[in-house]
């Protein structure tokens, strides 16, 4: 199967490693496919109808690189209409809030926030005072927050603590649909990936109308390590530069957050199987789930009818749902974008010096050699 087509971009004749974030190109743009599904019209999560990205990016002095990512699945009082909602963990070395009363009650009710290790406490607090002070929930008492987070001590000055709960109103605030940003942005501003600069990633596929229609839209903020696979070309080792390679900064260690969207009316039950399967995207990139990665998916439907309102005088509902034998093709489609959100993160991150560190991005000028010679073959 051919996973791969190389496409002549007049931006290659420039140094493309240097290129600024909105010059670098996504994986597409610069040539490379993988999956055999489409993508949806903006390639990002927001191709999910509702849903709404925010960010705030933090990069002052010679120390502060981080910042904060909102995901918002739908655009009204999450909490009076909470959605359905899953958690799935491949490895849990993280701090992922609010993950219990997830798997309990199978809904999310706040917007979900992502950040840096030691922000996690600041975000849950600016979060449930946003959530309380929304018009309806004026005697709401308990509040489940949704914050993930990795860590970006490498680049950032972690300890300072530097996110506010200002910034968090301020992604939730900025939280809009249409093209979200990409690479050293919002939670992905101090991130590592593979040994190179990461940040924040999205990719979407749509199904075609035989299976339903429905779309999968991914989100991920990337801070992990492995042996870098791109399609067919084993980039880390012909770039030499991976895990077990040479050096103790050649280290696995790190963490993904994974959010996954999605139209499709899926129950909790399903969209724990959805939020599996898309963290099957490290893997296809070359992640293994490391000793101290935490790597997390978080998975939710924006089907209306599936909401859960806060009160209710029913003692039963009656809603329609996918049979679990309709579940492979969204199975292969969270894994199709997250893979490309992963990689997205990476060709569109830029080389950053923080925290008396520096970390080089994705060098595309070495690989376009690397996809010229695997074309040829």
């Amino acid at each position: 199967m051919k996973i791969m087509s190389l496409v002549l971009l007049s931006l290659m004749v420039l140094s493309l490693s240097g290129l600024s974030s909105e010059q670098r190109p996504r994986m597409r743009e610069f040539g490379i496919k993988t999956g055999i599904l489409k993508p949806g019209k903006l390639n990002a999560i927001t191709d999910v109808e509702g849903v709404k990205v925010g960010h705030v990016t933090l990069i002052n002095g010679d120390n502060v690189r981080t910042g904060v990512t909102a995901i918002l699945p739908h655009g009204q009082n999450i909490f009076l209409e909470k959605a359905p909602g899953a958690v799935y963990v491949a490895n849990g070395f993280g701090k992922l809030t609010g993950s219990t009363q997830i798997e309990e009650l199978g809904n999310i009710e706040t917007p979900i926030i992502l950040t840096n290790t030691l922000s996690v406490p600041t975000a849950a607090n600016a979060l449930i005072s946003y959530t309380l002070g929304l018009p309806g929930n004026e005697r709401v008492g308990s509040v489940n927050v949704v914050v993930g987070e990795t860590n970006d001590g490498r680049l950032n000055d972690i300890r300072g603590r530097h996110v506010k709960e200002e910034h968090i109103f301020e992604a939730i605030k900025k939280a809009a649909g249409g093209i979200v940003e990409e690479g050293n942005v919002g939670a992905g501003t101090g991130t590592t990936c593979y040994n190179y600069k990461g940040g924040i990633g999205t990719s979407s596929r749509k199904l075609p109308e035989s299976q339903g229609g429905y779309t999968v839209g991914v989100l991920v903020q990337t801070n992990h390590g492995g042996v870098l696979q791109i399609g067919s070309i084993p980039a880390g080792q012909e770039l030499g530069r991976h895990y077990m390679k040479s050096t103790n900064d050649d280290t696995p260690e790190g963490s993904c957050m994974v959010v996954v969207a999605t139209d499709a009316p899926l129950n909790s039950r399903n969209l724990k199987r959805l939020a599996k399967r898309a963290l099957l995207g490290i893997a296809r990139t070359g992640g293994f789930y490391s000793n101290g990665s935490g790597d997390y998916c978080i998975a939710f439907s924006t089907a209306k009818e599936l909401r859960i309102p806060y009160r209710t005088q029913e003692k039963t509902r009656k809603t329609a749902v996918l049979w679990n034998h309709q579940m492979s093709p969204l199975f292969l489609a969270a894994a199709e974008a997250s893979e490309e959100a992963i990689l997205n993160s990476l060709f569109k991150a830029q080389s950053m010096e923080g925290n008396g560190n520096s970390i080089d991005a994705l060098p595309l000028d070495k690989l376009k050699e690397l996809l010229k010679e695997t074309s040829q073959k």
